[in-house]
């Protein structure tokens, strides 16, 4: 790479807001240390991110690509992201992005600076023959954390077939540790991850397929926060790993909002309240509750008697008034609000009458609420959230919702009992003072962009020496 020409690096995250989101922050965090960045998605995927600092603009470009038509449309109008869909219809996502290669590849070749290097996610396949035809290195960009990563390290090695049952539900070999699935877990894993899908491909073949091709795997965590998982990681992955920092999103300067904003109101309600008393609720986009979940959420709110802002994405199956259970909005109005559809997060979690979090477990979320030191009940239902949930509670900043251990139901009791375990009991003292703890860590934006630094310096060292 000549001395005056900057570093060219393309990101190519996975269509689903859980991984473009922490690409997005990476982007950002790149910019910040010169480097040039390309974020490629669709076109209406690009107009939902954030917008770019001006200051960074001159540094990040929002390529589009259009999402290629599949015969039949199996896939709604206009749905560019698993948001967009039913879960049954993320495979046909899957697929209608494999047929992406072509446009992607004519973006490489006619660009007047060929990229340095790929930053990939797991599902596009193609970048392979990408990497391979134009002689570009890939990273591979992990957004989860590394107890999911160290977990699956020694039992799903390259080119391996699906793990048995057993070693879903045994912990890695680290002191203390109870990272693992339970049973019910491990089997819907079996089935999502390591069956073939409508793709014609299983997510563990398509991520097989991409790490046996890169150059490194980066991380989204610290040292400071996980060193004997990350360490766990490394010694047993085969793989050049490095840590990414957090990515931590900026916190919001200020939380003041129009008289005709709809969260004036709420803005208020919370000012009214006690420091470090309100649970925020938010299980995010991504996951689609059902009927029974929803209610089971309800009672667990109503028991608790806590006071809470719950924000709640409108669910495909409920009309204007039934998604809630009867009565639930009279009952609670004193000390509770229920929003539906988009909400500030970053500006509520920072208001000083937030002192914790009720999710789902995805490690996003987590670094969200922990930058603010906020202490989590955790209700987890995918992919990594069940280990991410083990992870936190292993490091005494969370409680997790007790479940049947036959099938995995909960109740509203099962809720409300962890609730005011972690934000009302003294028994729950230590969690909310070690969460407090970790905003020390979480929050710390010159520590990550450290990290970032530091995986910049590899960049450019593994640029050199291809020269």
């Amino acid at each position: 790479m000549a001395e005056n020409k900057a570093l060219h690096v393309v990101l190519l995250p996975w269509s689903a807001f859980g991984h473009l989101m922490p690409h997005f922050q990476l982007a950002i965090s790149l910019a910040k240390a010169g480097v040039h960045v390309s974020f490629i998605s669709t076109p209406r995927n690009l107009k939902r991110l954030p917008g770019i600092p001006p200051s960074l603009s001159p540094f990040i470009t929002l390529v589009p690509i259009p999402l290629p038509k599949l015969p039949g449309d199996p896939l709604p109008e206009g749905a560019e992201a698993t948001v967009d869909i039913p879960f049954d219809k993320i495979p046909f996502l899957k697929l209608a992005l494999d047929l992406a290669e072509p446009p992607f590849r004519e973006f490489v070749a006619n660009h007047p600076h060929t990229p340095d290097w790929l930053i990939v996610d797991f599902n596009a396949t193609w970048i392979c023959n990408i990497s391979r035809d134009f002689q570009i290195p890939i990273v591979f960009c992990s957004v989860y954390s590394p107890a999911p990563l160290a977990f699956f390290a020694p039992i799903v090695g390259v080119g391996k077939s699906p793990p048995d049952i057993r070693s879903l539900m045994s912990p890695p070999k680290i002191d203390g540790s109870t990272v693992a699935y339970r049973r019910y877990e491990a089997e819907k894993i079996l089935g999502e991850v390591y069956v073939k899908n409508d793709s014609g491909l299983s997510d563990h073949e398509r991520s097989v397929k991409i790490i046996s091709a890169i150059q490194a795997f980066v991380i989204r965590s610290c040292y400071e926060f996980d060193v004997d998982y990350l360490k766990y990681y490394t010694d047993h992955s085969g793989q050049k790993v490095i840590p990414l920092g957090l990515l931590p999103p900026e916190k919001p300067q200020k939380s003041e909002f129009e008289a005709d904003s709809p969260w004036k109101s709420t803005f208020q309600w919370l000012d009214q309240q006690n420091p470090k008393s309100v649970v925020f609720v938010g299980f995010g986009s991504e996951c689609k509750l059902t009927k029974d979940e929803i209610h089971k959420i309800a009672r667990g709110l109503e028991l608790s008697e806590l006071p809470f802002l719950w924000s709640l994405r409108k669910p495909d199956w409920a009309g204007d008034s039934d998604a809630l259970p009867a009565g639930f909005l009279d009952r609670t109005a004193e000390r509770g609000i229920v929003s539906m559809g988009w909400a500030p997060q970053m500006e509520i979690l920072g208001h000083p009458a937030i002192g914790g979090c009720f999710f789902h477990g995805g490690w996003g979320s987590a670094i969200e609420a922990l930058q603010f030191g906020h202490c989590l009940v955790l209700l987890p239902f995918i992919v990594d959230q069940p280990l991410n949930a083990r992870l936190l509670v292993e490091k005494g900043v969370a409680v997790e919702v007790e479940r049947k251990e036959e099938d995995g139901s909960f109740s509203g009791e099962d809720i409300a009992k962890a609730l005011r375990e972690a934000m009302a009991s003294e028994e729950g003292e230590k969690i909310r003072k070690r969460a407090t703890e970790f905003a020390a860590i979480f929050g710390d934006a010159k520590l990550h962009q450290r990290y970032i630094e530091e995986f910049v310096k590899f960049l450019k060292n593994g640029v050199s020496s291809n020269q």
